[in-house]
């Protein structure tokens, strides 16, 4: 199909779907709203999260359809839909997120990311993410925090109640260790001493951890690798990405990697140390993958 075809008719399904899939967790959204009690409620959410995994498999069916994507994943045995996994994962591009929706979708419980506090305002999406309980982040740089110190810590108070919320159902909390995409220009303002990678943030790994405590049952490590270079989300629906290789491994979270991150100045080291060792064994990950 020619892409000048193809390319309207993919937008406007994958359009349609998300306004048909939106209408319906607006339904229950508001539903649960207005019915307070918790046996309901706990019901309606996991129907939303039905509707949102519909919404996922469609268009996983779509991009199937309209695409000749090569897909290499390995590590997929074992994963399970009643434990909760924290997904930690490298973060190139906007495609990254429906690649592990596609990878992930019914195989662990749905993926719930940290968002940036502007997004709720994208149409359809941002209120569909809001009724999913995503929790929304408000980042302040270093120069806000030192003109607002009262602003310190809302982060973190934010990252508790979104994983109270968590506790009461299945989950997979994302989160995209560097905290921003991969670029050379970043790699390089950095110094980063990974080939593949920018440097890591270990806080939101720890806060979540210990937000959640026993709630998390074990950590997922994802690498995705696009062996044709940078892609957008433009190049997926345009049928310009042509191979997408992921590779999966579980690992338990050992007691000692939970503590106070803010307050405990040796567990902060040690806890650096371990996100440091991480992130070079999926540095070179990365690059067996690409070689």
């Amino acid at each position: 199909m020619p892409v000048f075809i193809r390319l309207p008719l993919v937008i406007g399904l994958l359009a349609g779907n998300t306004l048909l899939h939106s209408l319906a967790l607006f339904v229950l959204t508001l539903c649960k709203l207005v019915l307070p009690l918790p046996a309901w409620r706990r019901a309606l959410s996991r129907g939303l999260v039905a509707i949102a995994e519909s919404w996922i498999g469609v268009n996983n069916a779509l991009f199937e359809l309209f695409t000749r994507i090569h897909w290499q994943v390995d590590g997929l045995d074992g994963l399970r839909r009643d434990a909760n996994y924290l997904v930690l994962a490298n973060h190139q591009s906007w495609v990254d997120i429906p690649v592990l929706q596609k990878v992930l979708n019914r195989r662990i419980p749905f993926l719930r990311f940290f968002l940036k506090s502007q997004l709720i305002w994208v149409p359809l999406l941002g209120p569909a993410w809001w009724a999913l309980d995503f929790p929304f982040m408000k980042r302040y740089s270093r120069e806000t925090l030192a003109k607002h110190p009262e602003l310190a810590g809302r982060d973190m108070a934010a990252t508790r109640r979104a994983c109270a919320k968590f506790r009461q159902l299945p989950v997979s909390v994302m989160n995209f260790v560097e905290g921003t995409r991969f670029t050379p220009a970043k790699h390089d303002a950095q110094d980063s001493p990974y080939r593949h990678l920018l440097r890591p943030r270990a806080g939101g790994v720890a806060f979540v951890l210990d937000a959640m405590g026993d709630g998390l049952q074990a950590i997922l490590e994802v690498a995705i690798v696009y062996p044709g270079g940078p892609c957008s989300m433009l190049d997926l629906i345009g049928g310009r990405v042509r191979e997408v290789r992921v590779s999966l491994r579980q690992c338990p979270i050992e007691p000692g990697l939970r503590g106070d991150y803010e307050g405990d100045e040796a567990y902060r080291q040690r806890f650096q140390s371990w996100v440091n060792d991480l992130w070079h064994e999926q540095d070179a990950r990365i690059g067996r993958l690409l070689g």
